[in-house]
C-alpha cells in the first residue's frame, strides 16, 4: 500500500542509506538519502520532510546540528536519531531538542517500523503530549480507572449495568489489578455515592479482632472493651462495605458473615440487640474461591451469597495496550508529584515495558514509573531509566538495546543463531562505544585479536 510520508535518510555509510531506502521504500513511503550533513542541509532547505532519519556521527556536521535545522525550517518534521556509538546524554540532549526518538544501531527492523509508523502518526512531541492528555481523559472512566483493552471496556460495561442495584459482587483477579478502585467505581456510580464506601482488609486483622471490627461490641464483653464501639457494617449503613482479600477469612468468621449477609441484621460482640444494616456488599479475593470451595476452605452457601455478580479483572500482562498509556498517567502524576519536568517515556522504553510480564500488575508498573521518575537525571525516560529489581531480571538475556530474550521462549523454539549474532553485536557496540571507537582498545576489552574484531564488525548487518 502506497503511503505519502516522505522521509529523509542521511547516513555516511553507503550500505546503511541502500539497506534504509529499500526498507523503507517496501513500506510505502517516497524515500530520499543525503551521504553527510551538509548535503542533508541543502535538502531540507529545498524540501519539506515528514520524517528525517539521520545518524549522530556523519562525518562533517553532526546529526544534532541537522536535528535543530530541519526543527527550525520545519517544527513539524519529525526527526529519529540513529547511532551505535552514542551515550545516554546525547540521546537526551537530541530528544530535548525535539527528536522523537533515539534508535541504537544495529536495530530491529520490525520495531524500526513501529517507531517510525508511530512518529509519523504523532508527528511533534507537542501533539504527542497532547495525544497523552486525550487518552488519559478517554480512558479515565469510573473513578481512576485507566484502560482501553476489550477486557477493561468489558468491565466498564459491567460497572455501568450494576452500579444502581443493591446485588452483592465478588471481584476477583491477581494482586495489583485494581480490584478496589472497581469497587470504588460501582460505588460512586451507585445512589449511594454519597453514602459511605467502607474497606475492611479481611486478611490483615487477627480472627480475636476481626468479629468485633465487623459487628462492633458492648462495653464490658472482652477485656480492653471499655466502651461500646459500632462496627463497620453498621457504619457502612446505606453505603458499601468492601471485603477485600476475603478468602482470608477463618470459617468462623465466614459463618458469622453468612448471618449477616442472610439476614441483613448484625448483633455487636457481647450484646443482646441485634442491628438492621442496608449495605451493599462488594468482595474481591486473589485466590480461585471455587477451588477453596472444593477444598473445604470456604463455605459454599457464602461463596453464593458473594458472587451474584462476578467479575473478573484481567492480568496486565493479558491488556497490553495499556502499558503505555498508565506509564504515560504514572510518569505524569508522578513528575508532578516531584516537581519534576518528565516530559516523554522514549518509544524503546514503552517496547521494554510491553516485554515485561508485570507479575506484580499495575501496582508494580506504578511502583517501577514512580522510582524511575525519582531516579531519572533527566526529563526522559529511557530503556536504562526503568528501574526493575534484578531478581526480576534474571530471567531475561540481554541483547541490543530494545531487544531481550525470554528464556522461557526455548519451549516455543527460538532461533538460537539470530539470538547469539544479537548478543554479540551488542558487546561489540558496547565495546566501541566504551573507547569512542577505537578498534584496537574495543579487541582488548573483548580478549579478541584486531583481525578478529575487524572481522566482526565487517559482518555486523541490521537484524531483521
Amino acid at each position: 500500500m502506497e503511503n505519502k510520508e516522505t522521509i529523509l535518510v542521511v547516513d555516511d555509510e553507503a550500505s546503511m542509506r541502500e539497506f534504509l531506502e529499500v526498507f523503507l521504500s517496501k513500506q510505502g513511503y517516497k524515500v530520499s538519502d543525503a551521504k553527510n550533513g551538509r548535503q542533508a542541509l541543502k535538502m531540507i532547505q529545498k524540501n519539506n520532510y515528514d520524517l528525517i532519519l539521520t545518524d549522530i556521527r556523519l562525518g562533517d556536521i553532526t546529526g544534532l546540528e541537522v536535528l535543530k535545522e530541519a526543527k527550525r525550517k520545519s517544527p513539524d518534521t519529525v526527526v529519529i536519531m540513529i547511532s551505535a556509538y552514542s551515550t545516554t546524554e546525547i540521546a537526551v540532549e537530541a530528544m530535548n531538542e525535539g527528536a522523537y526518538d533515539f534508535v541504537p544501531k544495529p536495530f530491529d527492523n520490525i520495531e524500526l517500523k513501529q517507531t517510525i509508523k508511530r512518529a509519523l502518526e504523532l508527528k511533534t512531541l507537542d501533539q504527542e503530549k497532547e495525544r497523552t492528555s486525550t487518552e488519559v481523559r478517554d480512558n479515565l472512566y469510573f473513578n481512576r480507572i485507566i484502560g482501553k483493552s476489550p477486557g477493561m471496556h468489558a468491565i466498564y460495561k459491567r460497572i455501568e449495568q450494576i452500579s444502581s442495584t443493591k446485588t452483592n459482587v465478588l471481584i476477583s483477579g491477581e494482586s495489583g489489578t485494581g480490584k478496589e478502585l472497581i469497587a470504588r467505581a460501582i460505588h460512586e456510580n451507585s445512589d449511594r455515592k454519597d453514602k459511605p464506601f467502607v474497606v475492611v482488609n479481611c486478611g490483615g486483622i487477627p480472627d480475636t479482632l476481626m468479629e468485633s471490627e465487623f459487628f462492633g461490641h458492648v462495653k464490658g464483653s472482652f477485656t480492653g472493651a471499655t466502651g461500646d464501639k459500632k462496627g463497620l457494617f453498621e457504619a457502612s449503613h446505606q453505603g458499601t462495605i468492601f471485603l477485600d482479600e476475603i478468602g482470608e477469612l477463618s470459617t468462623f468468621l465466614q459463618v458469622k458473615l453468612l448471618r449477616a449477609v442472610q439476614e441483613t441484621f448484625v448483633k455487636p460482640v457481647g450484646g443482646t440487640k441485634e442491628i438492621k444494616v442496608d449495605t451493599r456488599i462488594i468482595s474481591a479475593t486473589n485466590k480461585k474461591l471455587e477451588q477453596e470451595v472444593i477444598d473445604g476452605n470456604f463455605r459454599e452457601d457464602l461463596f453464593f451469597r458473594l458472587n451474584v455478580i462476578p467479575i473478573k479483572v484481567p492480568p496486565l500482562r493479558d491488556r497490553k495496550g495499556d502499558v503505555e498509556i498508565l506509564s504515560k498517567h504514572f510518569a505524569e502524576k508522578y513528575s508532578k508529584k516531584m516537581d519534576k519536568d518528565i516530559v516523554k517515556l522514549s518509544s524503546y522504553a514503552i517496547d521494554f515495558l510491553n516485554k515485561y510480564s508485570f507479575p506484580g500488575n499495575v501496582r508494580e508498573l506504578e511502583n517501577l514509573i514512580e522510582r524511575s521518575v525519582a531516579l531519572s537525571s533527566t526529563n526522559i525516560i529511557l530503556p536504562e531509566s526503568l528501574t526493575i529489581s534484578m531478581h526480576k531480571k534474571r530471567r531475561w538475556i540481554e541483547g541490543i538495546k530494545g531487544r531481550r530474550f525470554d528464556l522461557e521462549d526455548v519451549e516455543q523454539g527460538v532461533d538460537l543463531d539470530e539470538i547469539l549474532s544479537i548478543i554479540e553485536q551488542s558487546y561489540l557496540n558496547k565495546a566501541m562505544e566504551l573507547t569512542r571507537g577505537n578498534k584496537s582498545k574495543a579487541a582488548d576489552y573483548l580478549k579478541l585479536s584486531l583481525r578478529s574484531m575487524r572481522y566482526r564488525l565487517e559482518k555486523i548487518e541490521p537484524v531483521d
